[in-house]
């Protein structure tokens, strides 16, 4: 099977064109998202020395996470309107500037608290980039590539979530905490540099329409038009329900599970977190190459990840005996990889469902779903681990909770956004018949 180019002489009229400008200017803003995932998935690699260096409990711990995802999911919104309003790259840029601001101060940070302040800055300069990087794709790429590009972002976040995996947690035990997040923060200097210099909102000749901005109004209007599109709220759901096992075990409790609940060394247990990077980065090609070309098949590919990761995790806190076999934990992280890929599919029900000048908002809508859900799994893990002195088959089973919601959410809205998207489909093509030459 061959694999879908990124540019495309079968665009439709008033695309962009794609080619390899596209490329450019798109890879410079995967780049930017690339480093942001770097620093914000550092603790993920940290946590146990995090603990260590500030005398803080589990929930504590959970704190940064949950903090940093806390200002992430919140600024989703405000993110998709300056998007919308201000375009990419001057978005984008104030995104590099106050997440590598936030990576230096954690790395130099003296106590607990400035710590914390130092992860908020980092969620809020990442929350900045995600966003951003599909706006970008949207205005430099045919529409039809709109899937593959989504995956290929998701790709390129988790190649920088290896990064911390594999070189980060090498460096911290090699040359220091101090050392390691500062000499990190290298790479947010470097993609401000090459944003300023190169990158551009959107190719000649297809300027964004100009639309109308009245301040408060104009905001009341773009969200509440998103959000009563039952796309956008599916979306947002979809992305609730996938995105966050995965999430909350990367970004936190995976590394303590695996030691402190497993048994299993340092070093094993960073092999396993690798595994789910790498299984996240397999399947998110095949996502996407399946959903490029059955659009029909998004809801399946969300509802089968999850049925598959509900089942996997329930067998390995269940197995009886102290710890779960190898096989089992490597087919849970081969498992939990397809989670990111799954919440991928979140935006392309959200993308259809809204015209051009909404498609910043309608993205940072769906984009909290998975935050939100992971900043409540953080926190109910650590405190369930506190509550039960560690232990971890309590805590993680509030993993089935967040998901029975979000299923229950997704079947009552499944029908009616794709009855929405019908008629905008037939409404469209109506339109391009009645274009004079």
């Amino acid at each position: 099977m061959s694999r879908p180019s990124l540019s495309s002489s079968s665009a439709l009229p008033g695309d962009p064109p794609g080619g390899r400008r596209a490329l450019t200017v798109w890879g410079i803003g995967v780049s930017v998202y690339f480093v942001a995932v770097i620093f914000r998935t550092s603790l993920g690699v940290a946590g146990l020395d995090a603990a260590d260096r500030f005398h803080v409990s589990a929930s504590a711990l959970s704190t940064f996470s949950i903090l940093q995802l806390l200002v992430y999911a919140g600024m989703q919104i405000p993110v998709g309107l300056l998007v919308d309003r201000l375009g990419t790259k001057k978005v984008l840029t104030l995104g590099v500037v106050l997440f590598t601001a936030g990576q230096i101060g954690f790395a130099l940070a003296p106590s607990y608290g400035m710590a914390l302040a130092s992860r908020a800055l980092l969620g809020c300069g990442d929350a900045m980039t995600f966003i951003s990087v599909l706006r970008l794709g949207s205005r430099w790429f045919p529409a039809r590539r709109g899937p593959l590009i989504a995956q290929f972002a998701g790709l390129a976040g988790m190649a920088g979530n290896l990064v911390s995996t594999l070189v980060l947690a090498r460096l911290l035990h090699g040359v220091g905490w101090t050392a390691a997040f500062a000499g990190s923060s290298v790479a947010g200097l470097v993609v401000l540099v090459l944003t300023l210099l190169f990158l551009k909102d959107h190719p000649d000749g297809h300027e964004p329409e100009p639309f109308p901005h009245q301040g408060a109004a104009y905001v009341r209007r773009q969200i509440a038009a998103s959000w009563r599109e039952p796309g956008t709220r599916l979306g947002l759901w979809v992305h609730f329900t996938t995105q966050f096992p995965a999430m909350v075990f990367l970004l936190l409790w995976g590394l303590p599970f695996l030691v402190e609940a497993q048994g299993l060394s340092r070093a094993t247990a960073g092999d396993l977190l690798t595994l789910v990077v790498l299984s996240n980065m397999v399947v998110g090609l095949v996502y996407g190459q399946i959903v490029a070309r059955h659009h029909a098949a998004r809801l399946p590919l969300a509802l089968g990840t999850v049925l598959a990761t509900a089942a996997v995790w329930a067998t390995t806190l269940i197995y009886p005996g102290e710890h779960a076999p190898m096989w089992l934990l490597i087919v849970l992280c081969a498992v939990l990889g397809a989670c990111g890929p799954a919440s991928m599919l979140g935006f392309d029900f959200a993308r259809p469902a809204n015209p051009p000048e909404r498609q910043g908002t309608a993205s940072g809508i769906t984009n909290m779903g998975g935050f939100v859900a992971s900043m409540t799994t953080l926190l109910a893990v650590g405190v369930l681990l506190d509550l039960t002195n560690d232990n971890y088959r309590v805590a993680f089973s509030a993993v089935f909770v967040l998901q029975a919601l979000g299923l229950t959410q997704i079947f009552r809205l499944r029908a009616r956004a794709a009855r929405r998207e019908r008629e905008r489909l037939v409404a469209s093509r109506v339109e391009t018949v009645h274009v004079p030459a």
